[in-house]
């Protein structure tokens, strides 16, 4: 079996992965809605937008927030709660980068920056657009699946 990354992927990028699509939701979207949504699709992460200009503003981390809720340590979140009070921010100040991965990111890209990151959003060239999440479960079936 192949060891280095570009003899296990052999030049397959993001695209080829087949995600689905990604499932956005907006800030003032209630807890209760988002975790209905995500267990439906089986997603772990939800990608938070503007209602608005469609911006990426953060994630909402389902197990995170499961368990949130069941503990009961003076904790004050309700399903009723909008997202906006749990999800992850991204720090848009000036000056942060953020590795852009979209379709055409080759897979030992990804499967490097998923070393150091949970999950990948992938968007657009211009970053416009939350087109998937990426996860290292993807990369480890989309090996799984692949002929060698």
């Amino acid at each position: 079996m192949a060891s280095s990354p570009a003899a296990k992927y052999r030049g397959a990028t993001v695209e080829d992965l087949d995600l689905p699509p990604a499932l956005s939701i907006s800030p003032s979207t209630p807890i209760s809605t988002a975790l209905a949504m995500a267990h439906d699709r089986d997603y772990s992460q939800l990608t938070v937008t503007s209602s608005t200009t469609r911006a990426l503003l953060g994630y909402l981390s389902v197990p995170k927030i499961e368990s949130l809720l069941q503990s009961s340590s003076g904790n004050d979140t309700r399903l009723s709660d909008p997202v906006n009070k749990v999800m992850n921010r991204f720090n848009r100040k000036k000056g942060n980068v953020y590795k852009v991965i979209t379709p055409n990111t080759a897979l030992e890209e990804l499967e490097e920056f998923l070393k150091k990151e949970e999950f990948a959003v992938i968007t657009d060239e211009g970053r416009r657009f939350v087109l998937g999440v990426a996860t290292r479960g993807d990369l480890e079936e989309f090996t799984k699946r692949r002929p060698a």
